[in-house]
């Protein structure tokens, strides 16, 4: 056999021109061959990667994990920032979120407004969880609400409540999600329409009977868990949220009693969680994120850490057993009429739900002339009594029938002031939004007035304007019991005159039990003592909330939503 010729040979029998071309690729080529490609660049430190803010709405507060899990799959920086429904929605019309993209339970009511649908560029329902009424297992069963062929309807559900039968948690209707579109279940379900349903539809009875057993109402699925465990049996027997938020409970081990849900016959209002873009400028990155929650491996997780349905029927096929059977109901209609929604609001918080009963509890010690803090305390008395005509102002905003006590102090209480807020006209049908009258539009004008005439002076009697507070709210309750009663208190300091803690635990614990019923919101304000408002919040029965990075006044509407 002849050798096969070399690249010497072959350069004597090709021509030149290309016998050098042949050469130049072969040197080319094996140089390619001894070359490695550069590794691709490293991922960049979350330090380094902009953050995709998200505002969420806090009935969302246990999917916090994701921001770990959607950085370390897809390298986008989530940052998630809980607020209450109305505040949220507020914030996505105004276009003052701040924020590349929004999650809520439920996005009805915000894009049944033109405003809303241009702030929303895309959106992608995640998971579903419809509204449930939990009933304690042995009421449910005393009353055969528990038969497996039993098909209980809204008017049932209504009925039961007018009746006694049914008292419950639910959060505010006209501040967070779950409680207005319970609300609205009852208002369809009366009304016999579907979107054709307007505010002057509203059946009025219905609405009045279902919300005889409203007891217990704030704006935060976790306070009114905690508060549901409390009276299980005595305040309350049911508990009108999510059906997620009613599986967890079950599980939790915290309840006296299990709840057995109730999925009205006629429909329910269920919550499809919309993942919505609100700056068009990180739509790669909403994309890429989107197809992640939508996957395998975050459905799984959603069903299995947060009892949310998946969105995707082949996994909620993999985690049925989680979940009950009677799962996703006909969905009841949802009217695009922003004047029903809007109407029936207010109609709630002027006209329907218990009147609110209530002690403003005023620190004027010499402390609060520093910092602009007299003035923050005057403008947000200023904007509970009227001042403020957005969204979230008209919800924080004195309401008809509404009594309100002032009580100043500095050294000691003094100088209690009442006002009380005169009814609306009566209304025939329907809801709809009333103008302030006359005679309520004087009341406003009086506390505003009061507000201004304080003075700052003087020592932190703190406790001791609670308790008296307190005394006076016990004393009202029994002569006129109609009312939901609260104290909120104020502080910017520690306290230094009167009663101390230890005082003050030893004298409540000493008052009639009906003072359990009332709740003492707790403002933490300049150098209040936190952990003490923390332990006082438990004792009795309210909350903390925190002045100290936010305006006075945006902390007074959340205390609203709770009274």
């Amino acid at each position: 056999m002849k050798n096969k010729p070399g690249f010497a040979s072959l350069a004597t029998v090709l021509p030149a021109p290309l016998a050098a071309l042949l050469l130049s690729v072969v040197v080319v080529t094996l140089a390619a061959c001894g070359k490695k490609e550069p590794p691709p660049p490293p991922p960049k430190p979350a330090a380094e990667v902009p953050e995709f803010a998200v505002i969420a709405t806090s009935d969302l507060r246990d999917i916090e994990p994701l921001e770990g899990m959607v950085f370390k799959a897809t390298g986008v920086k989530l940052k998630f920032r809980f607020g209450g429904t109305m505040e949220s929605t507020e914030a996505v019309l105004t276009g003052e979120a701040k924020a590349a993209a929004a999650w809520f339970a439920n996005a009805k009511y915000l894009l049944s407004s033109p405003q809303g649908q241009q702030r929303v560029k895309l959106q992608e329902k995640i998971m579903l969880s419809p509204i449930v009424i939990g009933v304690s297992e042995g009421d449910a069963r005393k009353f055969g609400w528990t038969k497996p062929d039993l098909k209980m309807t809204w008017k049932d559900i209504a009925d039961a409540s007018r009746a006694g039968k049914l008292t419950y948690a639910i959060s505010n209707p006209a501040t967070s999600n779950q409680g207005f579109m319970a609300l609205m279940g009852v208002v369809a379900a009366a009304g016999g329409k579907s979107e054709a349903l307007s505010a002057a539809d509203v059946n009025r009875g219905a609405i009045a009977d279902f919300l005889k057993g409203y007891k217990i109402p704030g704006d935060n699925s976790t306070y009114l868990a905690e508060q549901f465990a409390l009276y299980q049996g005595t305040k309350v027997n049911a508990f009108i949220n999510y059906e997620s938020w009613i599986l967890s409970l079950n599980a939790s081990g915290k309840l006296r009693e299990k709840l057995h849900p109730i999925y009205p016959f006629e429909g329910v209002s269920t919550a499809d969680y919309p993942f919505m873009l609100l700056d068009e400028g990180r739509r790669a990155e909403y994309l890429k994120v989107t197809e992640y929650l939508k996957g395998d491996e975050v459905q799984t997780w959603l069903a299995r850490q947060t009892l949310r349905r998946p969105i995707r029927p082949e996994v909620a096929a993999k985690v049925e057993d989680l979940l009950p059977r009677q799962g996703l109901q006909v969905e009841l209609p949802f009217s695009p009429d922003r004047a029903l929604a809007d109407g029936l609001i207010a109609a709630y918080l002027n006209e329907f739900r218990l009147p609110i009963a209530s002690t403003f509890v005023l620190d004027t010690s010499g402390s609060m002339q520093g910092g602009g803090r007299r003035q923050q305390l005057v403008q947000a008395m200023h904007y509970v009594a009227g001042a403020d005509n957005s969204l979230t102002g008209r919800i924080a905003k004195l309401t008809n029938r509404e009594r309100v006590w002032l009580q100043p102090f500095n050294g000691t209480p003094y100088g209690l002031k009442r006002f009380e807020v005169p009814a609306s006209a009566a209304v025939a049908q329907g809801v709809a939004e009333q103008a302030d009258s006359d005679a309520k539009q004087r009341v406003l004008a009086d506390v505003r007035a009061y507000a201004e005439s304080l003075q700052m002076t003087g020592g932190t009697a703190l406790y001791d304007a609670v308790y008296v507070s307190l005394q006076n709210m016990l004393r009202e309750r029994q002569r006129s019991p109609g009312y939901q009663y609260s104290v909120v208190a104020f502080t910017d300091g520690e306290n230094t005159a009167g009663r101390k803690l230890e005082d003050f635990k030893r004298d409540y614990a000493a008052l009639p039990e009906d003072v359990r019923g009332i709740p003492v919101f707790w403002v933490l304000f300049g150098e209040a003592n936190e952990g003490a408002l923390k332990e006082l919040a438990k004792l009795t029965g309210g909350q903390v909330f925190d002045a100290r990075k936010r305006s006075l006044y945006s902390v007074f509407k959340d205390i609203r939503a709770y009274q």
